[in-house]
């Protein structure tokens, strides 16, 4: 038998030892044992952990936590990336937007090309005395000379032009060299020499005329000035009207493109960060796309859609703002398309980091369940085992009774 300790009471005195035996000794070191195993069981399927501090396995604890933190911090970016996508998805919104009010815009204009003439008699200017020649050849050698120049002043959307007569020059031929200025050469009932400005450019008055080089006696008279259409010029004063409208929605519709203070589509930049170092980042420079940014500006009544050539200025500038818009949302789709990439990426990479740092820590419960059952049971024969080792020392009492 072993002596297992001596103590003393308060006032000093030895009390008697606790003498036990070898084999309830080894039973009450298994019961201990035991129940140690079935507390750390328990503590586990409390927690749902096996490892909740580092004494518990180091290594596991600070390479699940390094993985948390991490996944913590990509996390913590999700919500700027997420207002990327609606900073750029804001700024898609706003280019389909500007493309419906450009396209209306060129519906307006093309409008003034489908609407009556503006002007009821275009600029002219005629010879003061007829041409000698016909129209099959204007050259007669006295009032038209062959190698005579007749140039034509640049004059309001008309350019200069000079023509040089041939040895048989005819009006057809005539006319092919005056169309670089917009002009068209006929001859009238009196066979005198007529110049007439092109249907386009209706609005325009013919710059002067000057004879050069030998020129025969053919002159022309003072230059005609177009006669407007009041009905007409009224129906394109309203489409003006309605133009100007349009320009200034686009430029109202590009400034109110935002989403959280940023506006790509008003010279504002996005950078968005994708990872916990900040080296992986994507820079999107914004654009100015008001009405001056796409090249776009109010039309003035009396000024402007007089005539064809006006309004074909006009598409052709249109025309420009609607490839600018399509390139740029073009380029915002790119953008787009790899920031929701990279989010996805993001919070697919989260889940892996989580999924790594619980395998090093997380508890198997229906392991701990199982281990917890077979505890429980040892520590039921554990205690049987303890009660039949102190059955000699109970014999011994009994016969002392």
């Amino acid at each position: 038998m072993e002596k297992i300790g001596v103590t003393r009471n308060q006032k000093g005195s030895t009390m008697s030892g606790i003498v036990l035996t070898a084999s309830v000794r080894q039973n009450l070191l298994s019961l201990q044992s035991t129940a140690d195993l079935l507390s750390t069981t328990q503590n586990r399927l409390a927690t749902g952990n096996k490892v909740n501090s580092a004494l518990d396995n180091p290594t596991n604890y600070f390479t699940a936590q390094g993985l948390n933190n991490r996944a913590s911090d990509i996390n913590n970016l999700l919500d700027s990336i997420g207002n990327g996508v609606q900073v750029l998805q804001a700024a898609n919104t706003g280019i389909t937007s500007l493309q419906k009010l450009v396209d209306t815009a060129k519906s307006i204009a093309n409008q003034v090309l489908q609407a009556p003439a503006g002007y009821s008699a275009k600029s002219t200017v005629t010879s003061a005395i007829a041409a000698g020649g016909t129209a099959a050849n204007l050259v007669d050698g006295v009032t038209i000379k062959a190698g005579q120049t007749i140039s034509i002043a640049a004059s309001g959307a008309l350019p200069a032009v000079v023509v040089t007569i041939g040895a048989s020059e005819s009006l057809d031929q005539l006319n092919t060299a005056l169309a670089p200025g917009n002009i068209t050469a006929s001859l009238d009932s009196a066979n005198k020499l007529v110049f007439t400005t092109a249907n386009d450019f209706a609005s325009s008055t013919i710059g002067a005329i000057t004879l050069g080089s030998t020129p025969g006696t053919l002159t022309f008279g003072a230059v005609v000035a177009p006669v407007a259409d009041p009905a007409s010029q009224t129906i394109r004063a309203n489409l003006v009207s309605q133009y100007n409208n349009i320009i200034t929605q686009i430029t109202t519709t590009a400034q109110d493109a935002s989403f959280n203070g940023i506006n790509l589509l008003n010279g504002d930049d996005l950078k968005l960060t994708f990872n916990e170092t900040g080296k992986s980042t994507l820079n999107i420079k914004g654009v100015t796309y008001n009405a001056a940014g796409l090249g776009l500006a109010l039309l003035t009544s009396g000024t402007d859609f007089l005539d064809n050539n006006s309004a074909n200025a006009t598409l052709t500038k249109i025309s420009s703002a609607s490839t600018t818009l399509r390139t740029e949302a073009s380029t915002l789709g790119s953008n787009l398309s790899v920031v929701q990439i990279r989010q996805d990426f993001n919070k697919n990479l989260i889940n892996v980091l989580q999924t790594g740092s619980a395998n090093l820590t997380l508890a198997d419960t229906n392991e701990e369940a199982a281990n917890s059952q077979a505890l429980s049971t040892r520590q039921s024969i554990a205690v049987s085992a303890l009660a039949l080792a102190n059955q000699s020392q109970q014999s011994v009492l009994k016969l002392l009774q």
